[in-house]
């Protein structure tokens, strides 16, 4: 009975193997872990008085062996964010890193020019003021001027929502390439209120119709008893870089004040494009 047991086991009858998996998977897991965790490090290893770092000195700095420095390296190479001196062989940063880096100022920019015109939206509506960005299908606010009043729709810095139920991201989506559209559409678009919209030709439809009137209107899709409009801002290019929207509860924004609101929310947009150096043709 006992060799039986044994032989069963050697043969993965018992349940030993299932003990074992789960603590190979989190090792791989760990691993996987580690190596982007040494990869943040080594590409902060740069600075402006250390522009390139040969692979003994970022194995010392960064307690790995070299054989891994230089595997991440090459990773990092393939993807642009590193470049390598072929004169000696060093890193330096790459390209890629450039481009992020210039997101990010794009959004610093846009907050900052935006910033004047923000206020002055907010005095004339005394409601919430949003400006969002986009990003991988959804909206991030950037800055957020809360109204005065009691009862008021607020959204932290850095929150994230949805692009496509959200006046400030249909705003934004109405002048995307149709492939970004369609990708969203293609990832499931998932209600975040009993009032959100999840129809597919419903929400082309209201692209068609911000891009006809030069704003989005959005009704209690994002949040329960809060409505919003919202208009695009462009660059200098005419690219739609972000938007910019008015949100406060459904009691107070009728459809009369909303009305009254919506060429505000345009203006604004168009004076912001215009601190971002954008100049309009003939239109918006």
């Amino acid at each position: 009975m006992r060799r039986e047991m044994k032989t069963a086991k050697a043969m993965g009858g018992g349940p030993a193997p299932a003990a074992t998996s789960a603590p190979v998977a989190s090792k791989s897991k760990s691993q996987r872990l580690s190596s982007v965790a040494t990869s943040v490090r080594l590409l902060k290893s740069f600075s402006e008085g250390e522009a390139e770092i040969g692979v003994t000195t970022l194995s010392k700095r960064l307690g790995v062996a070299k054989s891994t420095v230089y595997r991440l390296a090459s990773t990092l190479v393939s993807e642009g964010m590193l470049e390598q001196n072929r004169e000696n062989d060093k890193y330096r940063l790459g390209l890629a890193l450039f481009g992020l880096g210039a997101l990010v100022r794009q959004r610093m920019n846009v907050s900052t020019e935006a910033r004047p015109h923000i206020f002055a939206l907010r005095e004339a509506t005394n409601e919430t003021v949003h400006l969002a960005v986009p990003e991988d299908g959804q909206i991030i606010y950037v800055y957020d001027l809360e109204s005065t009043q009691a009862i008021r729709q607020r959204a932290n810095l850095g929150e994230r929502k949805p692009a496509f139920c959200s006046a400030e991201g249909r705003a934004m989506l109405a002048f995307a390439a149709p492939g970004d559209v369609d990708a969203i559409i293609a990832a499931g678009l998932q209600p975040r209120t009993p009032f959100t919209d999840i129809n597919a030709k419903h929400l082309k439809a209201a692209l068609e119709d911000v891009r006809q009137k030069g704003y989005a209107r959005e009704d209690e899709q994002c949040e329960i008893g809060m409505r919003s409009l919202a208009a695009p801002i462009r660059d200098a290019e005419g690219r739609v870089v972000a938007a910019v929207g008015v949100a406060g509860p459904t009691q107070r924004l009728s459809e009369d004040v909303l009305a009254r609101f919506a060429p505000l929310v345009v203006n604004t947009a168009h004076l912001i494009s215009a601190r971002l150096g954008y100049r309009s043709v003939a239109g918006f």
